[in-house]
C-alpha cells in the first residue's frame, strides 16, 4: 500500500501544475518512448496509431494536468479515473505495469525538467502518482472479480460480416469455446485484439456493442467503421482495415470481456418512465443501437436523432425503422444529412433533415423532452461536435449532470461546455 501524501506534498504537486502545463506533452511522449523501448511487450498494450500521431501524450499530459490540479478534490475527478479504469481492465493491466510506468514517468519528468526537478518534486510527484495507481489498482481488481471466470483474452470466430453501410461492418462474434457468454450493459464495449501482418505485436482497439444482450449468451455484435484515413492528416486505420477488408468469416480474433461507464440499464425500473434522447453522429450510433435494441418497448420514450454526412453512410437504418414502428407510442426517429439526399425521405422516421443537427429544428416536447427535467441524453460523435450538441442542451435548460458523452478516442472529452 502506497503512503498517504503528505499536506506539503500535495502543495509541491499543485504548485508545479502550470510547468507540467508547459512541458506536459514533451514529458508523456519522452515517457512512452523510454517505456516502449525498455519494455517493448508493452506495444501490444497500447495502440501504436495513437503513439504515432501524438494522441495518446497529449491525453496522458491531460489526465497528469488534471490530477496535478485536483489533487486535494479527487471527486472532480471520478468519471475520468472510471473511464481510465474501465478501459485498463479490457486491456488486462497488471498491478506491476503500475511500477513501470511510475518509474518511466519520474524518470521522464528529471530528464525533460533537468535541475528543475528537485529531489523534493520528484518526491511528492512519485508519492502523488503511487496514491493514484492504488486507485486503479483497487478498481480494476474488483471488474476482474466481477467479470467472474474471464480473465484475459479470449477467442472467438466471425461467424457473420454484414455491412451496415458503405463504410460500417458488424461483426457477430461467435465463442470458440461454446461457452455461454456473460451479459453486459447496452453501450458497453469490448476490445478487440489482432496481430496485424508486418507487426511484431498485437494491437487492440475498443469496439461498441451495437445489439442488446442476448439471452442465449450465443454471440457478441460490434460494428467497426473502416477509417481510410485523409492524406497529410491521419493514416489509415490498421485494426479497421483488417477488420474490413483481410478478416473474413471464419477467422479468429481475441475479445476482452465487456467493460465500460457509458450505459443505460433495461432493468432500471426507477425509469420506467423516463425519457431517453440518443444524439449520434456517423459511427457514434454503434453503441445507441445497442441501447434503443434493449430499452425498446419497456415503456420509456425514447428519441432517437442521428447526423451522417451522406445517405449511403447512415448505419442501422432498417433496424432503427423496425424498430419505431413497432414501438409508435414511445420511440420517434430523426436523421440529418449533411451532403446530399433527402433527410425526409425516409419511412418510419418521424422527421428529416438536411444539414447539420441543429437542436433548434427539433420539436423540444417530442425530440428533446426538454420540459421533462429527468430526461437523459446520451450523446455519441466526434467530439467537438458532442461539446456543441452539449453546450446546446445546456443552453436549453438541461442539467449537464443528465449528458453522458462517449468518446471514440484516446483520453476524455473536455469538462467545460
Amino acid at each position: 500500500m502506497a503512503a498517504p501524501v503528505t499536506a506539503s506534498q500535495i502543495e509541491i504537486v499543485k504548485a508545479t501544475a502550470p510547468v507540467l502545463k508547459e512541458h506536459g506533452t514533451t514529458i508523456t511522449t519522452t515517457f512512452y518512448d523510454n517505456m516502449l523501448e525498455a519494455h517493448p511487450d508493452l506495444k501490444n498494450i497500447f495502440s501504436m496509431t495513437s503513439q504515432a500521431n501524438g494522441r495518446q501524450p497529449r491525453a496522458l499530459a491531460q489526465s497528469v494536468l488534471a490530477y496535478a490540479t485536483h489533487i486535494d478534490d479527487l471527486p472532480a475527478l471520478t468519471h475520468a479515473v472510471e473511464r481510465i479504469a474501465q478501459k485498463h481492465a479490457s486491456l488486462f493491466v497488471t498491478p506491476p505495469q503500475y511500477d513501470i510506468v511510475g518509474k518511466h514517468l519520474m524518470g521522464a519528468i528529471g530528464q525533460v525538467l533537468g535541475p528543475a526537478a528537485t529531489p523534493e518534486i520528484v518526491d511528492a510527484w512519485t508519492a502523488a502518482y503511487a496514491a493514484l495507481a492504488q486507485v486503479f489498482i483497487r478498481r480494476e481488481a474488483q471488474m476482474y472479480e466481477e467479470n467472474g471466470s474471464w480473465r484475459g483474452w479470449r477467442r472467438f470466430r466471425i461467424a457473420r460480416k454484414v455491412a451496415e453501410s458503405e463504410n460500417i461492418a458488424s461483426l457477430y462474434l461467435e465463442p470458440v469455446d461454446g461457452a455461454k457468454l456473460p451479459a453486459y450493459l447496452p453501450g458497453q464495449y469490448v476490445s478487440l485484439q489482432v496481430k496485424p501482418p508486418g507487426l511484431a505485436y498485437f494491437q487492440s482497439r475498443q469496439y461498441s456493442l451495437s445489439a442488446a444482450p442476448r439471452e442465449e449468451g450465443d454471440y457478441y455484435r460490434v460494428s467497426v467503421k473502416k477509417e481510410e484515413g485523409r492524406e497529410g492528416a491521419s493514416p489509415p486505420g490498421v485494426v479497421s482495415n483488417l477488420l474490413h477488408d483481410e478478416l473474413q468469416e471464419g477467422a479468429e480474433v481475441g475479445l476482452s470481456h465487456p467493460q465500460g461507464e457509458f450505459f443505460v440499464d433495461p432493468k432500471d425500473g426507477s425509469k420506467r418512465d423516463v425519457p431517453l434522447v440518443l444524439i449520434s453522429a456517423g459511427v457514434g450510433a454503434t453503441p445507441m443501437m445497442g441501447i434503443l435494441d434493449a430499452v425498446a418497448g419497456k415503456g420509456r420514450p425514447i428519441s432517437w436523432i442521428q447526423a451522417a454526412m451522406e445517405e449511403k453512410k447512415i448505419p442501422f437504418v432498417e433496424q432503427v425503422r423496425k424498430v419505431a414502428e413497432e414501438n409508435k407510442d414511445t420511440v420517434r426517429a430523426s436523421v440529418f444529412l449533411e451532403l446530399g439526399g433527402k433527410a425526409g425521405s425516409y419511412k418510419g422516421f418521424a422527421t428529416g433533415y438536411e444539414g447539420r443537427i441543429v437542436l433548434e429544428n427539433l420539436d423540444g416536447a417530442k425530440d428533446l423532452f426538454v420540459q421533462d427535467g429527468r430526461t437523459e441524453y446520451c450523446v455519441c460523435g466526434p467530439e467537438e461536435w458532442m461539446i456543441a450538441i452539449r453546450k446546446g442542451l445546456v443552453d436549453m435548460g438541461v442539467g449537464q449532470e443528465r449528458i453522458a458523452l462517449e468518446l471514440f478516442d484516446t483520453g476524455d472529452v473536455a469538462d467545460d461546455a
